[in-house]
């Protein structure tokens, strides 16, 4: 059972209340009280204090604080010649309802009448005729309800408090994992993509460095090109992690798809609609498809030729990406070790609503859909 903190005021100002108020019986009281009886009433309050400071220290030690708290609230009584202290009671149950629970303080709080009540049957024959006793039953059952009450509240806010701080926790974790799969997605989608070309261009320029010196160099310029390339998606990057990413352009982005380099395949690109209806996420989401579409085509197709056509309609933009290369199952390819680029792009897609559809087999080529419904301003 989860153990809650009491409020740390309510039981030094009851002490505190019933120790000018006994001190002062004794002093302007109606007859002399000797002074061990005073003395003995401040020491126990003393205790009392001192016990609200250990328990403060020692949690775990609820059982023994509360039966130490039971035992000098019964001595202060005995020595109160006040009957002040009588509001000590209520401290019972008070701190029981934190370490313990509602029904262990109510059962304390029916203890403390119960008792009351035992002690004027015992020493006080026709107490219920005594207007002075009656009030103090009163005056203690309005206190052990109000002191409950006030745990109750204090408890339910702890407790609400416990609930924000757990959920508030959750939903950092989750936003640390969402942010981690979004970075490993702009990872692949970024540098594999321009890491696949420089590969292929540097294997090039070194297939031709003998056989064909210019096609080498023109490798060679194309992979330096790969790798501005690089550093700009890189910089694009944490300018998107400090807030500060322009919108991109769709119609550029992919018209650099088609222009990076010369090595196979050729990329052709058609854009139609307005893009500016679109929000940057859904054309990122876009770009990032036939990015993967093309990586695909040049890593691992073999394909010579890829199409990227886009209709940005009224109500959702629809893009196809198809290749004529070697093909591969689709499901096979999902699953497999290697095929997280594709796992990537449907999660980037479905963070806005959209869908992916891939047509593809061994020697058919393949054909990429991504559907993007256009986001609400």
């Amino acid at each position: 059972m989860a153990v809650f903190v009491p409020v740390r005021w309510v039981a030094p100002l009851l002490y505190g209340v019933v120790l000018v108020g006994g001190l002062y019986y004794a002093v302007a009281g109606p007859g002399p009280t000797g002074w061990w009886r005073p003395a003995g009433f401040v020491a126990v309050l003393g205790a009392l204090f001192a016990l609200e400071a250990i328990g403060g220290r020692r949690p775990a030690a609820r059982v023994r604080l509360l039966l130490a708290r039971c035992a000098l609230i019964g001595a202060v009584v005995v020595l109160d010649a006040s009957g002040l202290s009588q509001v000590l009671f209520v401290l019972l149950p008070f701190t029981a309802y934190f370490a313990f629970g509602r029904t262990t303080a109510l059962a304390l709080g029916a203890l403390c009448l119960a008792g009351l009540l035992t002690a004027y049957v015992l020493t006080a024959p026709g107490w219920y005729r005594d207007l002075e006793h009656v009030s103090d039953l009163l005056m203690l059952t309005v206190g052990l309800v109000l002191a409950l009450s006030m745990a109750a509240v204090a408890v339910g806010e702890q407790r609400a408090r416990r609930e924000v701080e757990e959920y508030a926790a959750q939903v950092a974790e989750l936003s640390a994992a969402t942010e981690r799969n979004r970075l490993a997605r702009d990872i692949h989608d970024s540098l594999g993509h321009h890491l696949t070309a420089m590969s292929v261009q540097l294997e090039m320029a070194s297939d031709f460095r003998a056989l064909d010196p210019d096609a080498a160099q023109r490798a060679l310029n194309e992979a330096r090109r790969s790798v501005r390339l690089a550093l700009g998606d890189v910089r694009q990057s944490v300018r998107a992690l400090r807030d500060e990413a322009a919108r991109p352009s769709l119609s550029i982005a992919l018209a650099g798809l088609a222009e990076d380099g010369a090595t196979p395949p050729r990329v052709t690109v058609e854009v139609s609609g307005d893009e500016n209806a679109y929000g940057a996420a859904e054309l990122t989401a876009l770009y990032r498809a036939a990015q993967e579409g093309v990586t695909n085509a040049r890593r691992h197709a073999r394909a010579s030729r890829v199409t990227v056509v886009v209709c940005l309609e009224g109500e959702a933009a629809r893009m196809v990406v198809t290749d004529d290369g070697l093909g591969f199952a689709p499901d096979a390819a999902d699953s497999a070790a290697g095929g997280f680029g594709l796992v990537g792009m449907r999660e980037r897609v479905q963070l806005v609503a959209g869908s992916v559809d891939i047509e593809s087999g061994p020697g058919a080529g393949t054909r990429l859909t991504v559907t993007v419904p256009r986001g609400k301003p």
